[in-house]
């Protein structure tokens, strides 16, 4: 039987037909795309593994540390506090018998079933010391005084610190709790290098330099190598070191013009300074640059499917935008954790980057960072450059 294409029974079996073939595509394509075992590790397995290792990172421990700085009254180790009504507070906290340097040594916790413990660790410390470790994130109030007089010193844009201060205050008082009836005793440090935003900064110039190295680098040559435009390179004379090497020039040539208008913009808009040697600030951010561009080319080396490439990526990316302290202190992740964490790239390059910018850092303080990480991305970029293929 013939059906003709303008009768009835004509256009219903056109329209089958048209049905037929986009089930058939649909069907070849999903076929194409559960046949590589990278896509169905990274498209769908990795996501599950990142969401178990980061829930029970963030929901097995609901309780809260939050540290804080007692200015001490001298110079000696473990010192109390000029203020009388701080001392009497502290007093009834929990000691630590086993304090070392650099330990906290009195301890407070409000005890929540709730919403989790609030648990106060307080240190010991010299006004300069406890500046300094405020501007690195690692405490966020800082507690002085005088006789009967208490004062709280904290970023007031600062949402982590409003809320310990908001906590704790309500907990130190003679001995009582005591409502807070006036913000008399309250000092804002608004000083620049210990704002919210000197924090932030120096932490979104990094993030950029990392994202831009891997998404820029590594996504453009899997691309380019998934369309087959890399094989067309082969019977060229040109060597895969000197593409690779004009990649990296040209993605750190934009990320120098990309994080010059950022901090331009920053320093306008905020008042920001830059407190440390300026050539070392260079010198670490091409560093930075140097590792995040090695570590994309050797990313990039091998595979030539975009969804691969797409969770390695994210693999490199995710753990250190999240761990890295970009948008808030590492300091609040558990003890255990944390020398895992200052030993990653992004890390390493952003506690540098602050540390220029907020407490006049110079080489010494940034000559090993800048070795270790310069000595990442040659590494990285040998092994790259080793297994690299065209096609």
């Amino acid at each position: 039987m013939i059906f003709l294409s303008h009768s009835p029974g004509g256009k219903s079996m056109n329209k089958l037909l048209k049905f037929n073939q986009l089930w058939q595509l649909i069907i070849a394509l999903f076929r194409e795309i559960i046949r590589e075992p990278g896509v169905l590790f990274w498209g769908i397995l990795f996501p599950i593994l990142m969401s178990a290792g980061l829930g029970l990172a963030f929901t097995k421990k609901a309780d809260v540390t939050r540290k804080i700085a007692v200015i001490s009254s001298s110079e000696k180790p473990g010192s109390l506090s000029e203020s009388q009504i701080v001392n009497d507070f502290l007093t009834g906290c929990e000691k630590n018998p086993e304090a070392k340097s650099g330990d906290w040594l009195w301890k407070y916790t409000i005890a929540d079933k709730k919403l989790g413990n609030s648990i106060f660790l307080f240190y010991s410390l010299p006004w300069d010391e406890a500046m300094m470790l405020l501007k690195r994130g690692t405490i966020n109030v800082l507690l002085s005084g005088k006789n009967d007089s208490v004062e709280y010193h904290f970023d007031p844009m600062n949402s982590d610190a409003e809320l310990t201060y908001l906590k704790i205050s309500s907990k130190i008082g003679r001995g009582n709790i005591e409502e807070i009836k006036t913000n008399s005793e309250i000092r804002p440090l608004t000083v620049t290098g210990t704002r919210y935003i000197d924090f932030l900064v120096p932490g979104l110039i990094t993030m950029g330099v990392m994202m831009s190295c891997m998404w820029g680098i590594s996504y453009g040559i899997i691309e380019k190598r998934s369309k087959k435009l890399l094989r067309r390179l082969v019977a060229t004379p040109m060597k895969k070191s000197h593409f690779l090497i004009a990649l990296i020039t040209v993605r750190i040539i934009m990320n120098l013009i990309e994080s010059a208008v950022l901090l331009i913009f920053a320093l306008f808009a905020f008042k920001m300074t830059v407190q440390g040697d300026l050539t070392a600030l260079i010198l670490l951010y091409l560093a930075g640059n140097i590792a995040f561009a090695g570590l994309a080319v050797l990313i990039s080396s091998h595979t030539s499917n975009t969804e691969v490439g797409n969770g390695l990526i994210n693999f490199v990316v995710m753990p250190m935008m999240v761990l890295s302290g970009i948008f808030f202190s590492y300091q609040n992740f558990p003890d255990w954790s944390l020398g895992v964490i200052r030993n990653l790239p992004l890390t390493m390059l952003t506690d540098g980057v602050r540390s220029i910018f907020n407490e006049g850092a110079g080489y010494p303080q940034v000559a090993l960072p800048i070795v270790i990480l310069t000595s990442i991305g040659v590494i990285f970029f040998a092994v790259g450059l080793k297994i690299f293929k065209w096609h």
